[in-house]
């Protein structure tokens, strides 16, 4: 890990009086975690949070362009720990009607495997309420890419706050990185919120083949009836998940998105095993 101890940690202090600072002697047990492959030092993990209710992962259709795909590398981080999370679709008051039916398309792919979705706008107000009810009481891990409006939400939830904010850059379209480093905020209305920095992309050193399988959730359900157990849902005889795919009860974006990361686990974990022979 690079980092020992995370937001949401429960620990045991040594507090030293005179100087008026303390040591962490101890980390209590975790309920639950989320853990991402180090940008920096590929082979090692970051830690975000640990000990949350629940994740937010935030994402745009325009000003950011979406970026599909990231939603299901975020919930890859947070199935195997059975954290419940909803997708907020951020910016709605720029959302022109093609970018509407994006967003029709896309809740129903993940309402129909029980994900919970809610458009909003920090402009407007739009699913503002909605969003607070979902937040209230419980401590939420919020991420999602650069630019996607996380900061200008929470502050829209909880004005006090005044947490940083940047605009889109003009020159290449992408967010801009506001929060730097993962932080706690209590919310007056209940709860707590841990805001975490843009991600630009995630990747997967800490998972094997069949993780991501298992993961996706609904690839799962139907790989019951795979006449292998080991099945990878590419070109075995007998696949019930690809069955499941030709009639139309699996997504087909998210079968892509399983095999492109699938390949990308195959091939990390291939270089790891003959990094030293």
């Amino acid at each position: 890990m690079t980092n020992p101890v995370a937001v949401g940690d429960k620990v045991e202090l040594i507090i030293e009086k005179e100087e008026g600072t303390g040591l962490i002697k101890k980390i209590l047990p975790r309920q639950n975690y989320v853990v991402r492959q180090s940008p920096r030092q590929k082979r090692n993990l970051h830690l975000l949070a640990s000990n949350i209710d629940q994740a937010i992962i935030y994402m745009t259709i325009v000003q950011p362009m979406l970026k599909q795909g990231f939603i299901d590398r975020f919930l890859l981080m947070t199935e195997p720990h059975n954290i419940p999370t909803i997708i907020v679709f951020n910016k709605a008051d720029v959302y022109e009607e093609k970018d509407l039916a994006t967003y029709e398309t896309l809740k129903g792919i993940y309402t129909e495997i029980g994900y919970k979705t809610i458009l909003t706008s920090s402009v407007t107000g739009q699913g503002i309420e909605e969003l607070k009810a979902a937040l209230k009481d419980k401590t939420t891990l919020i991420s999602g890419q650069s630019g996607v409006g996380k900061s200008t939400s929470v502050n829209a939830l909880q004005p006090q706050l005044d947490i940083q904010t940047l605009e889109i850059s003009e020159y290449t379209g992408k967010g801009q990185h506001t929060t730097t480093f993962a932080e706690m905020h209590e919310l007056d209305f209940g709860g707590y919120v841990i805001d975490t920095p843009g991600i630009k992309m995630l990747s997967f050193n800490n998972l094997e083949p069949q993780d991501v399988a298992h993961n996706f959730r609904e690839l799962f359900l139907y790989s019951e009836d795979c006449k292998y157990n080991n099945c990878t849902h590419r070109n075995e005889p007998k696949c019930a998940v690809k069955n499941a795919i030709e009639e139309g009860w699996i997504s087909e974006l998210r079968y892509r998105n399983y095999l492109l990361i699938l390949g990308e686990v195959e091939d990390q974990n291939y270089w790891e095993r003959h990094r030293d022979m």
